[in-house]
């Protein structure tokens, strides 16, 4: 059975200790969805331990630039037991991922030659053990 509204902001409080202003224009109809979605995904255990899931929100946050979505994921990192250095390394990844995406994309690489390569090498690593 679907909460109302004000169950879910009940639950919410009792979780987070407040009701975050981002949740006031959720439409009722959505609110339930939405929360349950934020719950599971952002609060609760999944099979990507939750400061993995917080350095990969704060990586991909430093790309589009949402202030609000790397100072979220920046402090649940924290909370989950992320250092200021695994922060850092988790920045500096997005930065030289981006970096050779721009540089593959942009020299137009044959995609069919990165793939090919990619398997060799993997094959290769593979057999070193």
């Amino acid at each position: 059975m679907t909460m109302n509204r004000g169950e879910v902001e009940a639950d919410i409080k009792n979780t987070m200790g407040l009701v975050p202003h981002f949740f006031d224009q959720i439409p009722d109809q959505l609110m339930a969805p939405e929360w349950e979605i934020f719950k599971r995904l952002e609060l609760g255990e999944t099979l990507i331990p939750n400061k993995y899931k917080e350095l990969i929100g704060i990586a991909l946050h430093a790309e589009t630039k949402c202030t609000y979505c790397t100072l979220f994921h920046t402090e649940a990192a924290k909370l989950f037991g992320a250092t200021d250095e695994e922060i850092q390394e988790a920045v500096h990844y997005a930065k030289n991922s981006l970096g050779w995406s721009a540089y593959l994309n942009g020299m137009r690489e044959d995609y069919d030659t990165f793939s090919d390569e990619l398997a060799q090498i993997g094959e290769y690593l593979g057999s070193k053990g």
